[in-house]
């Protein structure tokens, strides 16, 4: 909590006013998710936020990147031989605490996702990254031949490219602008990530887990296919014959 509202501090997010006339003040608490990696572990705590549409929010909508996309960001990367890098905010809304010096709210109002990407774009932009025509949520970077890619969902930053140097000046400045940064892509929107020299590889295993041990299975034993091999079937002489390419 201290380290996010120093974080706050030093971006002078809000300021400590009296309420507008017939305005009403959120009410917050201290409500935290757990944010879970690849292994089941609980990775971070993220704090919410209470607030009703039309009354402290007008407008709350952020692009977000298809899962397609990543899948071919993933491809295209392993093509051109670089690893991919994962990024997310540091700061949370601080509810809790008061302070003087804030202006403000990056992260925890319904609002703030929108809020963010509008910050994140123009410090893109300004940094001559060029945004794509079509997806609002990548951006370009060419310097001399090199190529470096962003991609962003909410508040996760997915980046890589064709210069280690270009790269680290990257997570470098976006460090600055008060970012967690993740080693390598490993864990995104439920797909687990394996980045090495043989390639790259997307799998589900803790989904899988997670699922057998929703529904108690988690000792069952594994086969090899989902059909037992010595299930006798009889054709069914009167049946209509079905199109074989569908399944």
């Amino acid at each position: 909590m201290h380290e996010e509202l120093e974080n706050f501090e030093r971006n002078h997010v809000w300021d400590l006013v009296e309420p507008p006339p017939n305005g009403r003040p959120i009410g917050t608490k201290w409500v935290f998710k757990n944010k879970r990696g690849e292994d089941g572990m609980v990775v971070r705590n993220k704090p919410g936020v209470s607030s009703k549409e039309g009354i402290d929010y007008e407008e709350t909508f952020a692009p977000v990147v298809r899962l397609e996309a990543i899948r071919i960001l993933l491809a295209f990367a392993a093509s051109k031989g670089f690893k991919l890098r994962l990024m997310d905010v540091k700061s949370a809304f601080p509810n809790g605490f008061i302070e003087e010096e804030l202006r403000k709210a990056l992260y925890g109002p319904k609002q703030a996702p929108r809020a963010w990407y509008a910050r994140l774009k123009s410090f893109l932009l300004k940094s001559g990254f060029v945004m794509g025509s079509v997806d609002k949520t990548l951006f370009l970077l060419s310097r001399g031949g090199d190529t470096t890619i962003v991609r962003i969902y909410v508040d996760d930053i997915i980046f890589g490219g064709s210069s280690h140097a270009l790269v680290s000046s990257f997570a470098e400045r976006m460090s600055e602008e008060n970012l967690r940064l993740v080693l390598w892509l490993r864990f995104f929107l439920g797909l687990q990530i394996k980045q090495g020299l043989e390639g790259t590889f997307v799998h589900q295993a803790k989904y899988t887990r997670d699922i057998l041990k929703k529904f108690n299975m988690g000792d069952s034993k594994p086969m090899t296919t989902p059909m037992s091999t010595n299930t006798v079937l009889d054709a069914d002489e009167d049946g209509e014959a079905v199109d074989q390419k569908e399944f």
